[in-house]
């Protein structure tokens, strides 16, 4: 019994939530292997090679891996897959957008977002916002599970694992890359962050948001909102946290006027420690959060920031 790992990298370095996702994949059993693909990917493939649990690397490197095209991907997943009893992959975008595919190409039952594993063929995940969760038992002889990265620790370096080249699948023609727009942030990528301030739609406008800065500065953290924030237009997409946003797990989260609606807590309760400031003392955030203020977050934070100068 053999796991693959769907590796998600830069073309130099692994993703964080890969090396969560091969902790996960080693928990089912058996040795884990690590498909890395892409372009030029050496350095990726070398990185997957250092990680302790890791048995063996494989590398597909081909021009129109360059830009991480699912149809793409997908395909060179599948070109290796049936000889594996596991494919995992990182329950992130890009993963979300890759396995699928995959699954439904083998004819398999797609289980995603998994937080636990309890056997070879038994997972854990959340439904219903995380309010309960589900045992999901799979009979498929290939098991397709995406990983929540914030559920399973890091796997550390200290391996030696064989890298192995094997041969790349042709372009499937199916889509075309045409271009990226980067977001440039000196602050802590959102998922990887281990500390997060998030403000929600009591910031009252874009401008206001900008409030979160000093005190973002000061904590070293990375700055996250509320679905309600962003639909306002006060924070752009990639900063949403919640049930239809990213997935985070921080040392500390620190919620300012948020009123904690349950898609909002489902993608952040498992924080460390939980901070909320805001002027409703009925507000729902504060069922989870650790510590309250109830404040007019417009005085609170200025003199949080001046405290912590």
């Amino acid at each position: 019994m053999t796991a693959l790992v769907l590796a998600e990298h830069d073309q130099v370095h692994l993703r964080a939530a890969t090396l969560n996702t091969v902790t996960a994949a080693a928990k089912a059993g058996g040795d884990v292997h690590v498909l890395v693909v892409g372009h030029n990917c050496a350095g990726a493939a070398a990185h997957a090679a250092k990680l302790a649990g890791v048995s063996k690397v494989l590398v597909a490197d081909a021009p129109h891996f360059a830009d991480g095209l699912a149809e793409n991907v997908a395909a060179q997943v599948l070109a290796v897959a049936k000889g594996y009893s596991h494919v995992f992959a990182p329950a992130t975008a890009y993963g979300k957008n890759i396995l699928p595919r995959v699954a439904a190409k083998l004819d398999a039952a797609m289980v995603s977002d998994i937080i636990g594993v309890q056997s070879p063929d038994t997972f854990t995940r959340p439904i219903y916002a995380g309010n309960a969760i589900a045992t999901v038992q799979v009979a498929d002889p290939v098991k397709v599970v995406s990983a929540r990265p914030t559920n399973f620790d890091a796997a550390a370096e200290g391996g030696s694992a064989a890298v192995e080249n094997v041969a790349a699948v042709a372009d499937t023609g199916m889509s075309k890359f045409v271009s990226r727009d980067v977001a440039k942030s000196d602050r802590p990528e959102l998922q990887g962050a281990k500390v997060v301030v998030s403000g929600g739609r009591g910031m009252g406008s874009a401008e206001n948001f900008k409030l979160l800065e000093p005190l973002a500065d000061k904590l070293g953290a990375a700055l996250g909102a509320s679905r309600a924030a962003v639909d306002a237009g006060y924070a752009p997409n990639d900063w949403q946290v919640g049930q239809t946003g990213k997935v985070v797990a921080p040392q500390l989260y620190v919620a300012v006027g948020i009123s904690g609606a349950i898609q909002h807590l489902a993608g952040m309760k498992d924080s460390k420690v939980i901070v909320a400031i805001n002027k409703d003392p009925e507000a729902p955030i504060f069922s989870v959060a650790d510590y309250g203020l109830v404040a007019d977050l417009f005085e609170a934070v200025p003199a949080l920031v001046k405290e912590l100068g």
